[in-house]
C-alpha cells in the first residue's frame, strides 16, 4: 500500500486576547510557540504550513474564505491547499500546544480523528474535509471544530496527558 503523503498545519489566526501579546512568539526555553509548533509537525508531516499569519518559519497561508473565521477557517484554508498540492491527509495543531505526544500521529489514525479535550488538534482525510468544512462554513449550522468533526464521523480520542492550551502568560 502507498503511504499517503501528510500536510502539517499550524493553527495560529487567534487574537491572542487572553494572553496580552502575540502568543505565537512567546517563548519556552528559548524558542517560540510558532517553532515549536512547526517542529512538532515536521517530524511526522511531509511539509508544514502555517495559516492565519502572515509569516513564520514555515509557509503562510490566509484564512479561507476570509479573515477571522477562527479554527475552521484556518483549518479550511489548509485542506484546499493539501487538496490542491496534492496531500491525502492534514495533522493539524494550534500554535498554542506545545508537547504533544510523539506517537500522535499514530493515536489519530485512521482519519478522521481528532482530540477530544482540543478538537483543533487532529487527522483529517484532504478531499472529504475541504468538502466538509466549506458546506459547514458556507452553511447557516454551527461553525466549530466539533461540528467539522461530527460531520466527517471523526473519533474523538483522549491522549495520556491533557494537551498544553497555552491562553494566558502564566500558562507557559
Amino acid at each position: 500500500m502507498a503511504r499517503i503523503p501528510i500536510l502539517g498545519v499550524v493553527l495560529a489566526g487567534g487574537q491572542s486576547s487572553r494572553f496580552g501579546s502575540d502568543k505565537a512568539l512567546a517563548e519556552i526555553g528559548g524558542r517560540s510557540l510558532i517553532a515549536i509548533a512547526v517542529e512538532q509537525l515536521s517530524g511526522w508531516c511531509d511539509h508544514v504550513v502555517i495559516v492565519g499569519r502572515t509569516f513564520g518559519p514555515a509557509l503562510c497561508l490566509p484564512d479561507w474564505p476570509q479573515p477571522n473565521m477562527g479554527p475552521l477557517g484556518g483549518l479550511a484554508a489548509a485542506l484546499h491547499y493539501a487538496v490542491d498540492e496534492g496531500y491525502g491527509e492534514v495533522i493539524n495543531c494550534g500554535v498554542d500546544s506545545p508537547g504533544l505526544p510523539d506517537d500522535l500521529p499514530d493515536l489519530l489514525f485512521p482519519a478522521p480523528a481528532c482530540v477530544d479535550q482540543q478538537p483543533v488538534i487532529g487527522r483529517w482525510p484532504a478531499v472529504e474535509g475541504a468538502r466538509a468544512i466549506e458546506a459547514i462554513l458556507r452553511g447557516d449550522g454551527r461553525h466549530s471544530m466539533f461540528a467539522f468533526a461530527e460531520s466527517l464521523g471523526a473519533r474523538r480520542v483522549t491522549l495520556p496527558a491533557p494537551p498544553a492550551n497555552i491562553n494566558r502568560p502564566e500558562d507557559l
